[in-house]
């Protein structure tokens, strides 16, 4: 929330001692009640006393149904719809003013079980005076809950416009360079789609792999590369998990003639060694994604990658557990020499905005997979558009929340 210059109102700030703010204390939910963050050894505290009033906090949350405008094909399936909960946050004293966040659940992908989710939830915005140490640890086993209500607390002290992370971007004056994303279909249709990203000018394009025939999907890269060279289009493929472990290597290798940039999760998650010895031994460059989902301690973090030594790995906040733990993910990535990029995970235009926000600020400039709130026939009118394959903010553009709140 922002506090106005009112004469009844006074802000008082507290560090237990001098730092240079790192990064992450973009989102550090400050100034409102206390918050408590330990990274990087560093303590912050901060409140807000009013003289005439005291702050209460109320929440409430409001699911939403998204209805893909094209299926959406993965190895795993065809998505349809996808279901997101909005957590809604703000003080009853100005209850004009909300806090919105979006907890975005992917069914076999999200740790968070469906079945305790909106029970969760419930016990969530009926004790929101709690939020801080919700957010600290109370939501480990529901990370895309504590996604939003970080969303939700950091939007609310913003002044609740959706503005989380002022910059460049939300000015309209810069782009987030993002991949364009072909889904799985038959081949004709994957072709289609592959054109029709090249047309509207993106220059990075993430092909989902693992659910045709190998040799089909072989065919469409090649189709690709005898009219664009690596340096015109760089191609990324997720298999999402699909390879056996038997085979996976000489598909990389079939697949590494086609001058990649990477693969997504060649294989299923849980096989350390075997994703180890892929990442030793391929001629493709690999990415862990669905490696990284429950993951949760600094030290099960750094042993992961410790043991994989992956050439990448790809965040994604709502299956993560919030932007502050996705963070953890590239501190301890980059001790190790391990590049990344940030990919949202079907969220609507809420939760993709706030990733896109945060993602500016990590001045990461490879393309980035922010392209999928053009996924959906109902998902929320946003500033947010893609242009020549970058996600820009129309400052001209409105938000229109009138389905949430």
């Amino acid at each position: 929330m922002r506090i106005k210059n009112d004469s009844d109102a006074h802000q008082k700030v507290v560090l237990s001692k001098e730092v240079n703010k790192p990064l992450l204390l973009n989102v550090i939910f400050t100034p409102f009640l206390s918050v408590i963050l330990n990274q990087n050894s560093i303590f912050v505290s901060c409140s807000i006393s009013h003289e005439k009033s005291n702050i209460m906090l109320k929440a409430c949350f409001k699911k939403h149904t998204f209805e893909f405008i094209t299926p959406g094909g993965t190895s795993r399936g065809v998505l349809n719809t996808k279901d997101s909960w909005y957590i809604i946050v703000y003080d009853d004293q100005f209850p004009d003013q909300k806090g919105i966040g979006e907890c975005s659940l992917i069914y076999g992908l999200s740790i968070d079980k469906p079945d305790l989710f909106e029970s969760k939830l419930t016990e969530v915005v009926n004790n929101i005076e709690k939020w801080d140490l919700w957010l600290e640890g109370g939501l480990d086993d529901f990370p895309a809950i504590r996604m939003g209500l970080e969303t939700a607390i950091k939007d609310l002290l913003e002044g609740g416009e959706q503005i989380l992370f002022p910059s460049e971007f939300t000015e309209g004056r810069a782009q987030i360079p993002i991949n364009g994303l072909v889904w799985m279909g038959d081949y004709r249709i994957m072709k289609e789609r592959v054109i029709e990203k090249i047309n509207a000018g993106f220059h990075c394009i993430k092909i989902k792999i693992g659910a045709i025939k190998f040799d089909e999907e072989i065919a469409l890269l090649k189709l690709i590369r005898k009219d664009f060279s690596d340096k015109d289009i760089e191609i990324r493929v997720d298999a999402n998990g699909a390879f056996a472990p038997g085979d996976a290597m000489e598909k990389l290798n079939r697949l590494s003639e086609y001058n990649l940039h990477s693969i997504e999760q060649p294989v299923k998650p849980g096989q350390w060694d075997v994703m180890a010895e892929l990442c030793r031994k391929s001629p493709l460059a690999i990415a862990l994604d669905e490696e990284l989902i429950g993951i949760k301690t600094e030290s099960e973090i750094r042993n992961m990658l410790t043991v994989i030594k992956p050439q990448y790995i790809i965040l994604k906040p709502s299956l993560l557990g919030g932007m502050r733990q996705s963070y953890r993910f590239i501190a301890e990535a980059e001790k190790q020499d391990i590049n990344w990029w940030v990919t949202s995970a079907l969220e609507g235009n809420i939760g993709l905005n706030a990733i896109a926000q945060w993602t500016y600020t990590l001045n990461n400039n490879v393309p980035q997979g922010l392209g999928t709130g053009m996924l959906f026939s109902n998902n929320i009118p946003s500033p947010l558009a893609i242009e020549m394959g970058g996600l820009f903010y129309d400052c001209q553009g409105i938000w229109d929340l009138s389905t949430i709140t």
